[in-house]
């Protein structure tokens, strides 16, 4: 059975955004997070998979097995309906290696030009897109391992809104909100986005 430390769990990034959220939503359950910051002898593991769940489970499998506990692995990211998915599971290098925030931003602004759709807002919006997170606990002692996935919907903009979140949170509109990610609240964004689902689906799992 796949297993999850008792007080703290260990998270395969070195994504502080992620460390952060992580770190607020396990809190609520009385545990802790650590992170690749807390074992930098551990290499990075390439994320070289076609899918989130392959760089989840890579991941995941890789660190677990080279620290001996059950370790968790996010892989998330971007799908832009106008762009066929992409940036998807190169969202966090689609401007290249060690691309910023802004570097990615930026980019997917010119790759969607000045296309617009929708007219029932004030909002200038360029396309219908989907943030996607797999969530893959990897269990060293018992080989075995649980997923989980979520997703949310929303629109890319073209003026980035908010100082919240990160990566492309501040272009990502959710109209129930009227407000992009980049200006949720930590618990608005935790409730709703694509990994504050994906959690909430994993822990049902450990629960049984």
């Amino acid at each position: 059975m796949t297993r999850i430390a008792q007080d703290t769990v260990i998270v395969a990034t070195r994504n502080k955004g992620k460390v952060k959220e992580f770190a607020h939503a396990f809190a609520a359950i009385g545990k802790q997070v650590k992170s690749m910051y807390d074992y930098p002898d551990i290499p990075d593991v390439v994320e070289d998979g076609e899918t989130f769940f392959a760089n989840s489970y890579k991941k995941a499998k890789t660190v677990a097995l080279a620290l001996g506990v059950p370790v968790l692995a996010d892989d998330s990211g971007l799908c832009v309906d106008k762009l066929n998915g992409d940036p998807g599971v190169y969202s966090a290098r689609y401007a290249g290696e060690g691309a910023t925030d802004q570097a990615n931003n930026d980019k997917l602004l010119r790759a969607l030009g000045e296309w617009t759709e929708g007219e029932d807002t004030e909002q200038s919006l360029l396309s219908p897109a989907q943030f996607v997170c797999t969530l893959v606990l990897f269990d060293p002692d018992t080989q075995e391992h649980l997923e989980a996935s979520g997703q949310v919907e929303g629109w890319i903009i073209a003026e980035p809104r908010g100082l919240g979140g990160f990566g492309y949170d501040p272009l990502f509109f959710l109209p129930e909100f009227e407000k992009t990610m980049g200006e949720l609240t930590v618990d608005e964004k935790q409730s709703i986005s694509h990994r504050g689902r994906a959690l909430e689906q994993l822990l049902k799992k450990i629960e049984k």
